[in-house]
């Protein structure tokens, strides 16, 4: 029998090398504490691998066999239901029989308590035998630990120190039902004409005489949406309409007055009936992932909880973010991981002008490629998680560790913390950008080396590219990730000019004189990526002084009148050859997180070096091409935008035009350069 996690080395070598597996087990298990749990890590250990083993079984045998069902039977809305077809409801009884559910909640909850990494393991393996089987499981366990750390973030969880244990948390009934797989949920934020711009939801939430919340509106494109629990994001203040008194250019205005609930959907009576509080309008009808429920949501005054305090949606909403968006990369290379696969084994048996495909120049680059970008997404993926679950359980030992965490444990808390969580928010947004567009690449790629075969469904190779295509698009889209990783590096550059100035030297200096020869190839990397950003800090200054006024570019009106000019700035405007180019940027700076991770894991591993050497071949000449776009490309563009943007002036005679300044536009221009470098 086959076996999604025993077939792939390089996703054992995390279990066996790649991951630095002792502090997490330290964390998860509170110092070896926890009652019942486990009391070395090599305990641990081997039930993490057996977990994995038991899933990539599930992966290859069960669910990998019904694929090709699923994605014909679909899922259709009856008499108000969702009713799913004959083979996903069979391996949803699987799952549930094998508690996997119940994976990472902990014990005292019914849980198994494995890390949050194990999970995302898991994504991978499930993805890569369906993807619309890994969405909608998602919406299990996964929902059950979004409600506790709802819960502990609220402070409605009460802890027994002493035993490292909870002792209530405010909705255990419902993590309950979902562990036993009675009841899933959901996320609902998207609305119409509401999708990235979540400052322009609409659906309200009102309060009674009596103080019960209930939740009016509609929202659509919401995975697992016949789902019985909802997170539901609300507008508890209005907001100002756009050009009213108190309305503001900023693109965040607004987000203060949204809140967030837990709504039920529904209720079962005893008689067998379902009574319900949100109805579902329609199932859409999808290019892919047909296995995988989107619905459309109407809520009238529906009966809803507040969670944490009003107008704090949006806080919320990220407290989970994080985590959706690194399961849509492992989840994106699971993908990757069958395209791979699919595309190797039939390039191996078709022959044609006397020889495998596999053996023709062109298709053995492709699968080289394809093998490269996989193992360095799995790389980040890895190192992203990590941090991220180091993060947020070191935050809560931080925030209730008096009797659970020792003095020495508590500072080494608060020493290590700031790196765990800087390191997850850095690559977060750059994995969820590249492995959803690798995914899209890489299925189109497995059609192509199918030939016209690839366009039947015979293979599985179409199917690959329509359920790819809405990677890029769910959980932030791929341009959304690319302008909170531009806009993450421009605050800092700009918050701490020194520490990048000392980053760029550290990085000049490594290129020509670090010892491995791989160490200046990864530094030439991180080279090309702080230019270009420099470049975008310098070019967007010197467009901030030309949009000024001729007194102010010329500083007639003195510096302090200029320094306020420079202060107010609007990102929709000053920030646009960053946003521009925030793609390009992203890309450089994914490749430059994917060997910073394999150059650490040459360094401790030998065998990794190949790889390093194989990632560099391609990730060298796709920097440096991008870099001469970001520095030579983009005034045309802006041009044509600014000038289609501008008020149309009153037409003036030939004598009342005002000639330019060269030497203002130098100076400005000057004076830009000298400060961002």
């Amino acid at each position: 029998m086959s076996n999604f996690f025993k077939d792939n080395d390089d996703l054992a070598f995390y279990y066996d090398k790649g991951i630095d597996w002792a502090p997490l087990v330290e964390v998860t298990e509170y110092g070896y504490r926890t009652e019942g749990g486990f009391k070395a890590e090599g305990e641990a250990m081997a039930f993490y691998r057996e977990v994995a083993e038991m899933v990539g079984d599930l992966a290859a045998n069960d669910i990998a066999t019904r694929a090709a069902a699923i994605d014909r039977e679909e899922v259709r809305l009856q008499h108000g239901e969702v009713v799913a077809g004959p083979a996903m409801a069979a391996i949803f009884e699987r799952i549930r029989a094998m508690d996997l559910h119940r994976l990472c909640l902990p014990r005292e909850l019914g849980g198994l308590n494995a890390p949050l990494l194990t999970y995302f393991v898991n994504i991978e393996l499930i993805a890569r035998a369906d993807v619309s089987v890994m969405a909608h499981h998602s919406f299990h366990g996964g929902m059950a630990l979004a409600m506790l750390a709802y819960s502990l973030s609220e402070g409605s969880t009460s802890f027994d120190p002493e035993r490292a244990r909870i002792l209530r948390t405010r909705f255990a009934d419902e993590i309950d039902e979902v562990a036993r797989g009675d009841a899933w949920g959901s996320m609902d934020i998207t609305e119409p004409n509401a999708g990235s711009d979540m400052a322009a939801l609409r659906a309200v939430a009102e309060q009674d005489a009596s103080g019960r919340w209930f939740v009016s509106g509609q929202k659509i494109f919401i995975t697992s949406g016949h789902g019985k629990y909802h997170f539901v994001i609300a507008r508890t203040e209005s907001a100002p309409s756009a050009g009213a008194p108190g309305a503001s250019d900023d693109p965040l205005a607004g987000l203060g007055g949204l809140s967030m609930f837990l709504v039920k959907a529904y209720e079962d009576r005893p008689d067998g009936t379902r009574h319900r509080y949100v109805t579902i309008d329609r199932v859409e009808e999808k290019l892919g992932q047909h296995g995988s429920v989107t619905a459309s949501l109407l809520f009238e005054r529906a009966p809803a909880e507040l969670i944490g305090q009003r107008g704090e949606g949006f806080k919320c909403m990220l407290l989970l973010m994080n985590n959706a968006r690194l399961g849509v990369g492992f989840e994106s290379i699971g993908l990757c991981e069958a395209a791979y696969r699919m595309a190797k084994a039939y390039a191996e048996e078709r022959r044609s002008m006397g020889k495998p495909v596999a053996r023709h120049e062109m298709i053995a680059d492709y699968l080289d490629e394809m093998r490269t970008d996989i193992q360095g997404l799995r790389a980040l993926a890895m190192y992203g998680a990590f941090h991220e679950e180091m993060s947020q359980k070191l935050r809560f030992l931080d925030k209730v560790g008096e009797g659970i965490a020792r003095p020495e444990e508590t500072e080494r808390i608060q020493r290590h913390l700031p790196m765990h969580v800087a390191s997850s928010r850095r690559v977060t947004p750059l994995l969820k950008y590249l492995a959803a567009e690798k995914a899209v690449e890489m299925a189109r790629r497995a059609m192509q080396i199918h030939g016209g075969a690839g366009y039947t469904r015979d293979y599985g190779a179409e199917k690959l590219l329509r359920d790819a295509m809405v990677m890029p698009i769910y959980e932030g889209t791929s341009q959304i990730q690319a302008l909170m990783a531009m806009k993450d590096q421009l605050l800092a550059l700009v918050r701490r000019p020194h520490a990048f100035l000392a980053r760029l030297a550290r990085a000049r200096w490594q290129r020509t004189s670090a010892r491995d020869p791989l160490a200046r190839r990864v530094a030439g990397i991180e080279l090309l990526a702080l230019r270009s950003l420099q470049h975008l800090a310098a070019r967007t200054a010197v467009d901030k002084l030309r949009s000024l006024p001729d007194q102010l570019r010329g500083n007639s009106g003195g510096s302090s009148s200029l320094r306020r000019a420079l202060g107010g700035w609007n990102p929709k405007r000053d920030f646009a050859r960053a946003m521009l180019h925030a793609e390009r940027v992203t890309r450089i700076l994914a490749d430059e997180a994917i060997c910073d991770v394999l150059l650490e894991q040459a360094r401790k591993f030998p065998e990794r070096r190949e790889l390093l050497e194989r990632y560099l071949e391609r990730a060298e000449l796709r920097c440096h091409a991008l870099h001469r776009e970001i520095t030579t490309t983009g005034d045309r563009i802006l041009q044509n935008l600014a000038a289609s943007d501008a008020p149309r002036p009153e037409r003036k005679s030939d004598s009342d035009a005002t000639p330019s300044n060269p030497s203002t536009t130098r100076r400005a221009r000057d004076a830009a350069l000298a400060a961002a470098e």
